[in-house]
């Protein structure tokens, strides 16, 4: 994963009449929140998931982040995400 494919995928937000500020894909967000690992990042995983449902592409999440978490040696994060988003999909579903 290069780093110039994140900053490709930035947009800018822009909120009233002052700059826009750019922000990154709400996919690579996600990659950046699994590699950090953090209990207060999974917590924005979930939210990202939820507000995200349905438009995400998740295959994009698992390219970039399997290699980054077998650099970081912690490869069970992909596990984990992919138990997050069956959970938030159960939850929106209302399965």
């Amino acid at each position: 994963m290069a780093a110039w494919r994140f900053i490709d995928r930035a947009s800018a937000w822009s909120w009233g009449e002052g700059p826009a500020l750019i922000t990154c894909s709400a996919e690579d967000l996600v990659v950046h929140k699994v590699f950090a690992g953090r209990d207060r990042d999974w917590g924005d995983v979930e939210g990202i998931l939820a507000r995200q449902y349905g438009k995400l592409n998740i295959g994009q999440n698992r390219d970039e982040l399997g290699p980054l978490l077998e650099l970081k040696e912690e490869p069970e994060a992909l596990t984990k995400l992919t138990l997050q988003m069956a959970r938030v999909d159960r939850r929106l579903r209302g399965v």
